[in-house]
């Protein structure tokens, strides 16, 4: 006789199996992602020879802000693919091109030997992974979501997030190994490109995981799947909330790529530490984030969605920019660490709460579609584009405390963009819902 519990071991292990299955494409994604800001300065001497480092900085940025821009094209133009055709499938082909923009800056000869056609085609590599991010967070969070429990849709959906900081540990991991192992000046000349060939090495292997995915019951359960046509056409009709969606999603863009792609940047030409320090609290970062993003998940679960994204939006608004105006006032690793978990308790939190948010507000039959779009652009307009505007910024003010003010920014669409979503006690979703 089967013991109490035993025929759930097995549902257990199937969702944890799913999970990771459905993410593996997510640590793809921010594993290069990650490496690309981290190696900034030497990609810009690479790619993007200047006389002035602040300048070759800022293009480079630049190419990396440009692939953020094709996000919301790909949630359109891919969003509508899985919300016709499947969550499965459509996950499959936005690992393929993700692939392709990976090999693509991995083996781009440098401006060196091919002059300005190096540029071009690492801004190609840019585009391409920028039109597949456009909906892989989109389609991996509306996949888990539909594959949670009753009750635990938020705890599930943070698990999208939560994947991403295991490729912000490895790819943290290699870059400190590497500078231990190699002169500065090697890894400036060519050893920056190893982690890159080794994100290519991997590809396969997420291949094969994303192949065994099934697909959800909720999508084979819908009785009509729409159109691209009228995918387009209701993403249009919803275009107000998910405008909103993108507020809410604004201050876990800005924050996450403020502490993993641009912190290493901000350690080394801002606060002079060495990248061995930097790459510790980027390190340590990511661990945190880990931890956090299911905390906010399963919290909001039992308290609802709405008191844990503005407490946290809250806290960020009003520590922000004190925070780091007492790191730059004296540089040192343990306060620069400090700062960087707290900034990470609030990505986390917020993250972990803002993904099952997000879920809930968008219509299900364009769910993929809707939810993608709103957090590209989130992604395309603030986060991705936070590494530039914190050098512009610092260059422009001369104040080194000054990407403060954008996160605070960020802060203050995410309050108001709650209050709206939420007023009353329902959501939006549920207020229009009524009202039809």
């Amino acid at each position: 006789m089967s013991q109490p519990g035993s025929s759930e071991t097995p549902q257990i292990k199937s969702r944890i199996s799913a999970i990771l299955r459905a993410t593996s494409g997510n640590f793809l994604e921010q594993f290069d992602f990650f490496l690309f800001g981290f190696y900034a300065s030497a990609i810009a001497k690479a790619f993007f020879p200047s006389q002035n480092e602040t300048a070759a900085l800022l293009n480079t940025f630049g190419v990396f802000w440009l692939g953020a821009l094709m996000r919301p094209v790909g949630a359109i133009v891919l969003g509508a693919y899985i919300d016709r055709i499947g969550r499965r499938q459509g996950l499959i082909v936005t690992l393929a091109i993700m692939a392709v923009g990976t090999v693509v800056i991995a083996f781009c000869p440098s401006y060196a030997t091919i002059g300005v056609a190096a540029p071009v085609i690492v801004l190609i590599g840019r585009l391409l992974q920028g039109f597949s991010a456009g909906v892989e967070l989109g389609g991996v969070s509306v996949y888990l979501a539909e594959i949670s429990t009753p009750g635990n849709r938020g705890f599930y959906t943070s698990f999208q997030s939560s994947s991403q900081q295991v490729a912000i540990f490895v790819a943290a991991t290699l870059g400190f190994v590497l500078s231990e192992m190699m002169p500065a000046d090697t890894v400036a000349a060519w050893g920056w490109r190893i982690p890159f060939f080794i994100g290519c090495l991997i590809i396969p292997f997420i291949f094969l995981l994303r192949r065994t995915l099934e697909e959800t019951p909720e999508f084979l359960k819908m009785k009509k799947h729409p159109t691209a046509r009228e995918v387009f056409a209701s993403a249009v009709a919803n275009w107000r909330i998910v405008i909103l969606g993108m507020m809410i999603a604004v201050l876990t863009t800005t924050t996450f790529y403020f502490v993993t792609v641009y912190t290493p940047t901000f350690g080394k030409t801002v606060l002079k530490l060495s990248s061995q320090d930097a790459l510790l609290v980027t390190l340590m970062v990511a661990v945190t984030n880990f931890f956090w993003n299911p905390v906010g998940g399963a919290v909001s679960d039992r308290i609802g969605r709405k008191p844990v994204l503005l407490t946290i939006a809250a806290l960020s608004f009003l520590t922000a920019y004190p925070a780091l105006n007492w790191l730059v006032a004296a540089p040192t690793f343990g306060k620069m660490l400090a700062v960087e978990m707290m900034f990470s308790f609030y990505f986390g939190v917020y993250s972990g709460t803002m993904l099952g948010c997000l879920v809930e507000i968008v219509p299900a039959h364009v769910r993929t579609t809707c939810f993608s779009l709103a957090f590209a652009l989130a992604a395309a307009l603030f986060g991705t584009f936070t590494p530039f505007a914190a050098t512009w910024l610092i260059d422009h003010t001369g104040d080194k405390a000054s990407p403060g003010f954008w996160l605070m920014c960020a802060a203050t669409l995410g309050i108001i963009a709650t209050l709206t979503v939420y007023r009353g006690g329902r959501t939006i979703a549920t207020r229009e819902a009524v009202a039809a």
